[in-house]
């Protein structure tokens, strides 16, 4: 190992660019895990999905296709959108396209005050809850060995959630400063 790599304690340098003091260090290190988890997170949902339905899908599709059947209750790209805290509805558009061509999703009938909703389908349903079979099997399997997991899950969650509102003011002010 390289001594360029070490820190004076003999221990690995956390710091970057991004960080040099404690507090920095431990949010850099936390977006470091959080680049990776989004990853891996995308590669696990895509090849859950892939273990139910033959095609090319996304994690960001199946991600829309559990968020239009939560609460079995159809929903448009704007609330889809928010619910998953993105703007970039083009690509949004196209995972629903993509999806209602694969039969997993329609249009819902009716009128509606926000536009055209969409709700999952027969086979939509059935794709939902193999996935949902192979989740427990392959993931919730492997959460036995953490102790207090629900707590620790809800602790996450809270973190992360907080998170969500600093990034998002954070943007916020980042884009009233942008150079262009």
């Amino acid at each position: 190992m390289s001594n360029n790599n070490l820190s004076k304690e003999g221990f690995l340098d956390k710091k970057w660019h991004l960080a040099t003091n404690p507090d920095e260090v431990a949010l850099t290190e936390l977006e470091f895990a959080l680049f990776r988890i989004s990853g891996a997170f995308e590669r696990w949902q895509a090849e859950c999905l892939a273990c139910c339905i033959e095609g090319n899908l996304s994690g960001t599709d199946n991600a829309l296709l559990h968020m239009i059947r939560m609460h079995d209750r159809a929903k448009s790209i704007s609330e889809l959108a928010r619910l998953l805290n993105r703007d970039d509805l083009s690509n949004l558009q196209y995972s629903l396209r993509k999806m209602a061509k694969t039969g997993l999703i329609e249009k819902a009938s009716g009128e509606s005050k926000k536009g055209v909703t969409y709700q999952v389908t027969v086979k939509g349903v059935e794709v939902t809850n193999n996935f949902a079979q192979y989740r427990k099997e392959l993931l919730l399997t492997l959460t036995g060995t953490i102790g207090d997991v629900n707590g620790k899950f809800e602790d996450a969650s809270q973190a992360l959630n907080l998170m969500v509102g600093m990034y998002d003011q954070a943007a916020c002010v980042a884009a009233s400063h942008k150079l262009s």
